[in-house]
């Protein structure tokens, strides 16, 4: 199977880059969400890293390169109409995924930073049984002491979150209510938490992204 280059496409307001397999000929389907600041272009580069040829991997970029404006922690009413308009991007990803992998089952949502968090959001308010969702260093969107709603249910799909305990921008106690969130919500959630890391990735978190992306469509 022979992968496609990344290329630009556009659906509505929404532009993204398109790689790897095929729509249609795909065993799973990736949609890859940047950092605040970041672009599509640099978290498509986790895609080599990953060493997938048989998946399509998908990239939308946000209007400046931000997904929303202030912290993740924030009112979610500062946020907004921003963090609206990421989550129906994102939406539209996912029918773009689903329709060229054969379903939701299939689809694997996964971001870095500020996509990790919009990534574990939109699968909050949207569960259903996902190929999976990765996060890494995020979690949940809104400020201490929200109470998310449990409605739904995730029919155990995969879901890794990997964090800092000293993440500057992510504090280790909104990784941990994410994880109880969404286990509550029928998640098959694996966390952990890597000391003194800092705000990156690391090679222990690529491997459980490869697993989970392994299991996709097996």
């Amino acid at each position: 199977m022979a992968a496609q280059q990344p290329e630009w496409k556009e659906l509505g307001n929404t532009e993204f880059l398109q790689g790897g397999a095929s729509p249609g000929e795909t065993r799973a389907a990736l949609i890859l969400l940047h950092g605040r600041g970041g672009s599509a272009e640099d978290i498509f580069g986790l895609a080599p890293m990953l060493g997938m040829d048989d998946l399509l991997f998908l990239a939308p970029e946000a209007p400046g390169n931000t997904w929303y404006p202030f912290s993740f922690l924030s009112p979610i009413a500062q946020n907004e109409p921003s963090l609206s308009a990421a989550l129906e991007t994102v939406a539209r990803m996912v029918e773009v995924a689903a329709a060229a992998a054969g379903g939701a089952s299939r689809v694997v949502l996964a971001g870095f930073s500020q996509g990790a968090c919009l990534s574990l959001e939109y699968a909050a308010r949207n569960p259903q049984s996902y190929g999976g969702v990765v996060a890494l260093s995020g979690g949940l969107i809104g400020p201490p002491g929200t109470v998310w709603n449990q409605d739904g249910d995730f029919g155990g799909t995969p879901v890794f979150l990997g964090c800092s305990d000293v993440d500057p921008h992510i504090p280790v106690t909104r990784v941990r209510e994410s994880t109880t969130h969404l286990r509550a919500m029928g998640a098959n959630v694996t966390e952990r938490i890597y000391p003194g890391m800092g705000h990156t990735i690391n090679d222990d978190e690529l491997d459980a992204f490869r697993q989970i992306l392994a299991s996709v469509g097996a």
